[in-house]
């Protein structure tokens, strides 16, 4: 009988849009020692150097990092390498001549890379990622009931993780349902440029993105260099080891200790006591945690409570914030469409609402990449009185069963084949697991309120258009300049 081993995929978001300032988000915790990148005892000489070349001549250091010190040696462009050890700026490596030491992580050339190469095709991905996050959200639409908020670009980005192993019909099926048409090596350094451009565009004020990646393998269980190396040069994921056979608990409050960390303490237990077993040999990790000011704050003394028709015979009274500004509002079929930008608007809201109470299900069955990009081209900058509901929500998938019914089913069963990761063949994936926090209020920073009252006091002899969003609607942030959809959710219900 075959010991069929488990692999799970865990994605996690922590968003915050206009929300109380907070304490920035703590950087991901580097692993507090080295982490062993492991072999196979027999592995031939030969296919160790197969796949990593220095670029560049590379100082070495035999004894660990450098530390205010001569180098040992100096290896020349062009030598073969294999990781033996990751310990983040530094690897420890072997070269093809023997060579056992330390170099800067970023002077390994990933594998197959030929050297300079084109610009990361954003385009692609995010052509791929964004009809994902569509087909979920119709696919989670039809399943539950009521509020849903989830990060498709975090799902896509775990899972664009664990395709690096795949191979085979696995590795298909999974190309399929994530719209992914790239080469796998072109593909993960399209996403490590989109996460690269993310990241860039963060520091230009007026939001927090914070991405993390992590892999959490089995002490002892041998994992292919290429996998890590992939893994970790267009992910940024380190590596880090757990026991999950002898220590599960440990292991399982490592994990949450470090999810908590990655998104300001909005996400507590993410894993259950019962999700992990002695079968488990890796679990991958993504977190988003974004935190928005809005470029025309709401005035908190504004905000009143007023009915909200969660259907149309039955209402809530919930809080409903108010301003008038200079908005990009369109119109279009039965559906109006506004953008409330973040900061210097290189994240926006959109928000979807539907002219009649109970429209939300015909704009949700005809939900596509088409129907958001007619609908943003009827978008023009108007004066507009804007009424949003102050709401906050958490969302936790198990979508393990829902990526199956998509179309990839064979990566959760016996016949999943991610011999990229181990070539033994006994990995699969066992959970995908994705949890969201949400969190829409009036407050942006003490500056961008004073200025939002300037705004506001502009004379208007007559009443502008309004756009009041008192029914259900449907809601995502997207970056702007790549149209990436990092969130997507719907509101049915603010007090739900």
């Amino acid at each position: 009988m075959t010991t069929r081993l488990l692999l799970h995929v865990i994605a996690f978001v922590a968003g915050c849009s206009g929300s109380t300032p907070s304490p920035a988000p703590p950087p991901e915790t580097p692993t507090s020692a080295p982490v062993p990148v492991e072999q196979p005892a027999d592995a031939p000489a030969s296919a160790a150097f197969s796949g990593h070349a220095l670029p560049a001549d590379t100082e070495y250091y035999r004894d660990g990092p450098q530390q205010s010190r001569p180098p040992d040696g100096t290896l020349k462009a062009g030598t073969k390498v294999m990781v033996i050890e990751d310990a983040g700026s530094y690897c420890r490596i072997r070269s093809e001549d023997g060579i056992v030491a330390f170099i800067a992580a970023d002077a390994i050339r990933p594998p197959g890379d030929p050297g300079p190469q084109a610009a990361p095709d954003l385009a692609v991905v995010n052509d791929g990622n964004n009809p994902f996050a569509f087909d979920l959200y119709n696919r989670l639409a039809k399943e539950r009931p009521g509020n849903i908020f989830f990060s498709p670009y975090s799902i896509s980005t775990a899972l664009a993780m664990t395709y690096a192993g795949a191979r085979g019909q696995t590795e298909k099926e999974m190309a399929q349902v994530l719209h992914f048409g790239l080469p796998q090596p072109d593909l993960h350094r399209s996403f490590g440029g989109l996460a690269a451009r993310l990241h860039g565009d963060n520091k230009k004020g007026g939001f927090q993105l914070q991405i993390a990646n992590r892999l959490w393998g089995q002490t002892g269980y041998v994992f292919d260099p290429a996998f890590l190396q992939v893994t970790r040069d267009s992910y940024r994921a380190g590596f880090a080891q757990v026991d999950f056979v002898q220590q599960r608990e440990a292991a399982r409050q490592t994990i949450n200790n470090w999810v908590e960390q990655q998104t300001n303490n909005k996400i507590k237990e993410l894993i259950g006591p019962d999700a992990l077993n002695d079968l488990t040999r890796l679990v991958l990790t993504n977190a988003i945690y974004f935190k928005g000011t809005w470029t025309s704050p709401f005035e908190e003394q504004l905000t009143k409570d007023a009915p909200f028709k969660v259907t149309a015979s039955q209402e809530v009274m919930v809080p409903l914030m108010c301003q008038t500004g200079l908005f990009s509002c369109g119109d279009a079929e039965n559906v109006q469409i506004l953008d409330m930008p973040y900061g210097d608007g290189t994240l926006s809201m959109l928000i979807l609402l539907p002219k009649r109470i109970d429209g939300l299900a015909d704009l949700e069955k005809g939900l596509t990449v088409e129907t958001l990009n007619r609908l943003s081209s009827t978008m023009n900058p108007q004066m507009l009185m804007v009424y949003v509901p102050r709401f906050s929500m958490t969302s936790e998938f198990g979508l393990g069963d829902t990526l199956a019914s998509m179309g990839m089913p064979s990566a959760f069963g016996p016949g999943a084949d991610f011999t990229g990761m181990n070539p033994s063949g006994e990995l699969f994936v066992s959970f995908v697991i994705h949890k969201a926090f949400v969190d829409v209020n009036e407050l942006g920073t003490e500056a961008a309120a004073a200025t939002a009252v300037g705004m506001m006091g502009a004379a208007f002899p007559e009443s502008p258009p309004t756009f009041r969003a008192d029914h259900p609607f449907l809601f995502l942030i997207r970056h702007n300049p790549t149209k990436s959809i990092l969130f997507l959710g719907r509101v049915v219900n603010p007090k739900a």
